[in-house]
């Protein structure tokens, strides 16, 4: 079920022109449904895609979804804590060997570990039990209209369209509120193009075929930057003192520079030099958990820019692959949520960017904190604490 290439680069990069109607969010409703409908049109979507988009209605019930997402507000160790659950490790471990041929298959095409695609599995819909209610199709149209992010959603309709005009999926399919669909959650526009037909039945079937899951969960990845055979993330021990200022994701250096600065095995033992480098990240600062992140882990970011949600996606398939349970260790007292919305709106005074004063410690509210940790002289871990808060 791949699409030409042609066609796909024309629905992924905006080749077909948009009509002024489909571009304009919040606009009359049925005009803006019109303009959506040439577009799809002018894409080869024919009379069941188009006549599913007639009937589609805005769904309220997705608005306040989007608009009410608390838990993210939660720490790492809170969130992790509930999302490694032990049915969820227990499944794995059952999924990994009830279905090792298929996921030896993906690793041996895609170069993704077994450990990855299942933790994913297991975090989006419980590996399949749970793949969610809302209708589709009518949570696009509801997101694309909308004005908060219609950026988001808007490049997701013409290809929801296809799946439904083609018959791979049925006009009232259901799913995530955001518009994910089957047992790893997969967006129409990666339907399309990376739909693997796993279980050689001539058809990708996301919702049912857990082969067709499996397969097409590693391409996904795959096509989102993975190193084949490559480490994401690993659990370390950091000293008391070191330089702060030079942690974070996005810094990655040599692991013998970690292990020069004091940075160790959870147990203490030496870092084994892998020849890759790694960023060294502290979700809940310097006394809190800490992780190397590989390149590798990028590729969880582009699966969900929670970086939240993330380390748990990560560390979750550490524990599939045989890792211990993470060391929580004794971070720093952190903010209440309207604490963090008073950090933020102090922030923002200062003339950073944190996105939405919504008390959620997003990658702009942590980068905004190093740099007035940097500022005010304190140690640069990103983790929001009452002195800092007191000293802005």
């Amino acid at each position: 079920m791949r699409l030409r290439v042609e066609i796909l680069a024309a629905l992924l990069f905006g080749a077909f022109a948009l009509p002024a109607a489909a571009q304009e969010c919040g606009s009359d409703f049925e005009a803006w449904k019109q303009g959506v409908a040439a577009e799809a049109k002018a894409a080869g979507v024919g009379a069941v895609g188009l006549d599913a988009l007639e009937d589609a209605t805005i769904d309220e019930k997705v608005l306040a979804r989007d608009r009410a997402q608390g838990v993210f507000t939660q720490t790492f160790t809170e969130f992790s804590n509930r999302m490694i659950s032990g049915y969820r490790l227990k499944q794995g471990a059952a999924n990994l060997k009830k279905y090792a041929d298929v996921f030896d298959r993906a690793d041996k095409e895609f170069g993704v570990q077994p450990a990855i695609i299942a933790a994913f599995w297991g975090l989006e819909t419980d590996f399949g039990a749970v793949q969610g209610d809302f209708h589709t199709l009518n949570a696009l149209v509801t997101l694309s209209h909308d004005c908060r992010r219609p950026q988001l959603f808007r490049q997701q309709l013409v290809p929801l369209l296809t799946l439904i005009d083609r018959g791979v999926l049925p006009a009232d399919v259901k799913g995530a509120w955001a518009g994910e669909i089957g047992q790893t959650q997969i967006l129409p526009t990666d339907y399309l193009a990376r739909g693997v037909d796993g279980d050689g039945d001539g058809k990708v079937d996301l919702r049912n075929s857990v082969p067709d899951v499996i397969m097409t969960t590693a391409d996904k990845i795959l096509s989102r930057g993975w190193k084949r055979d490559q480490p994401w993330v690993q659990e370390v021990r950091v000293p008391d003192e070191m330089p702060w200022d030079q942690t974070g994701r996005t810094n990655k250096l040599p692991l013998s520079q970690w292990a020069q600065w004091g940075v160790t095995e959870p147990n203490g033992n030496p870092l084994v030099d892998n020849g890759l480098k790694a960023g060294l990240a502290l979700p809940m600062g310097r006394k809190g958990p800490a992780f190397l992140t590989y390149d590798n882990f990028d590729v969880y970011l582009e699966w969900n820019q929670s970086f939240t949600y993330a380390l748990t996606a990560a560390v979750l398939a550490t524990r599939l692959a045989g890792a211990p349970q993470f060391d929580p260790r004794t971070p720093e007292q952190g903010l209440s949520g309207d604490q963090m919305k008073a950090l933020q709106t102090k922030l923002e005074a200062r003339g950073y960017d944190v996105g939405t004063v919504d008390g959620i410690l997003g990658t702009n509210t942590r980068e905004a904190i190093r740099k007035e940790q940097m500022r005010l002289g304190l140690p640069v871990d990103g983790w929001p604490t009452p002195e800092l808060l007191a000293k802005l």
